[in-house]
């Protein structure tokens, strides 16, 4: 296969790997600390509506998976790739914090949670996943 395009189908299948461990995370922790009655994952409207009703332990549940996410999204993206990898894993990165920057924007978020999350769940989780991933081999 040419290897640009073997580097964009890493691309392609990190984000959908990183995308599937960031909503299993998001759905599985639920579990462990269930969100307030009310609040439903699934309706923008109403998660705008009971937002203010999540504490502290129900912000760090999304952070997790964001950050989890980008992490693995970037290894398997290093690890399928064969140039270029540190760009891979940077493209990875972008990616989810697009996802994120759009998720700030719609639910009003607390300004720690919002500087946690767009500060350290993408760039250094895709570098960590770039360096656990044998740094491009």
């Amino acid at each position: 296969m040419h290897p640009i395009l073997r580097n964009i189908l890493a691309v392609v299948i990190g984000l959908i790997i990183g995308s599937a461990v960031n909503m299993g995370l998001i759905y599985s922790l639920d579990m462990l600390v269930p969100p307030p009655p009310g609040f439903d994952r699934t309706d923008m409207d109403t998660m705008r509506a009971t937002f203010h009703l999540l504490e502290t332990k129900h912000l760090l549940m999304p952070f997790i998976a964001h950050a989890m996410g980008t992490l693995v999204g970037a290894f398997i993206a290093v690890k399928i790739g064969v140039s270029r990898h540190v760009a891979l894993a940077m493209i990875i990165a972008m990616l989810f914090l697009l996802g994120g920057t759009a998720m700030v924007i719609g639910l009003p978020s607390p300004m720690w949670f919002t500087c946690l999350d767009l500060g350290v769940a993408y760039f250094p989780m895709a570098w960590l996943g770039f360096i656990l991933a044998g740094s491009g081999r």
